[in-house]
């Protein structure tokens, strides 16, 4: 603790010369301190570090009034206390950890394999999953739908169970029926084909969303903050047809505004069935030669 004061009273009459690397490391620093107070102040955590910034504050002035026996007992437990902390924040650790991953290049190398001869999603999927969306809505049937995208959705999908069906709206609705064995927790989408319902999904500890919405779509958002996937949601109170992505939420969405993001889902898979096709005639030709 001595040390930490003399650094402070350094720091004043400290002089250095700055550099190019120097702005750099400091841009880097403040960037990533920028970053870190935004995801504190979405979660609890910004909570729990007040109480720690308390406790740091309670332990200075015990260090300034020579409070020796509190000092005493706050050195030979400091190996508890960063245990202690670690514990305390491991969910919204493991939520950082999860975002860094969710970069393209990494997520290109730990995806997991996928079969290039599966169709991708296509307009028929679309319309199929806004008919659903809105009659569900209309008969406050509530549902959960999941659209994987680059992100690999496999851990959750193991948690329901298998479906491996052509979307289709009728199908969309017997799911979600109420009392039936397949409607509660959410259906994932990969492709063209419903894989696996009564899904879990991570919920989100974000302070942001509304205290009117309810497990659904705190599950919608959770995932959203961890992969890129679309979630369609559809609330059995409002019937509201709500979309998570990217770790937001849009509310109480119009066909057209549902279409929009759909059709931004559709533009990739065009993509991406272009490039299969492309690799496909270069390895054709490749064996030709």
């Amino acid at each position: 603790m001595s040390a930490i004061i003399d650094f402070f009273k350094n720091l004043g009459v400290t002089t250095f010369s700055m550099g190019v690397s120097d702005v750099i490391e400091i841009l880097i620093i403040a960037f990533v301190l920028y970053k870190l107070i935004i995801w504190m102040k979405e979660t609890r955590t910004w909570a729990i570090l007040k109480g720690v910034l308390a406790l740091a504050l309670f332990i200075i002035l015990a260090e300034i009034f020579e409070l020796n026996t509190i000092l005493y007992i706050v050195e030979h437990s400091l190996d508890v206390i960063v245990l202690a902390l670690i514990v305390v924040f491991q969910p919204e650790l493991r939520s950082t950890l999860e975002r860094i991953g969710k970069g393209r290049m990494i997520s290109t190398i730990f995806a997991g394999k996928r079969n290039p001869s599966d169709e991708g999603f296509t307009e028929v999927v679309e319309d199929e999953l806004i008919k659903a969306s809105y009659s569900l809505g209309q008969a406050r049937t509530g549902a959960l739908i999941v659209i994987e995208r680059e992100d690999n959705l496999d851990d959750y999908i193991k948690t329901g169970i298998k479906v491996d069906a052509t979307i289709s709206s009728p199908l969309l609705i017997n799911i979600f029926e109420h009392n039936t064995p397949l409607h509660d927790g959410a259906v994932i989408i990969r492709g063209n084909r419903a894989v696996s319902a009564t899904c879990y999904l991570p919920l989100s500890a974000s302070n942001s969303i509304s205290k009117s919405f309810g497990t659904r779509h705190r599950a919608a958002l959770g995932l959203a903050e961890v992969s890129d996937a679309v979630i369609i949601v559809v609330s059995e109170e409002t019937g509201h047809v709500s979309v998570a992505e990217q770790g937001e939420l849009k509310d109480n969405l119009k066909v057209d505004e549902l279409r929009q993001i759909l059709d931004t889902l559709l533009e990739n898979s065009e993509d991406t069935g272009s490039r299969l096709a492309f690799w496909r005639r270069h390895k054709d030709e490749r064996k030709d030669s």
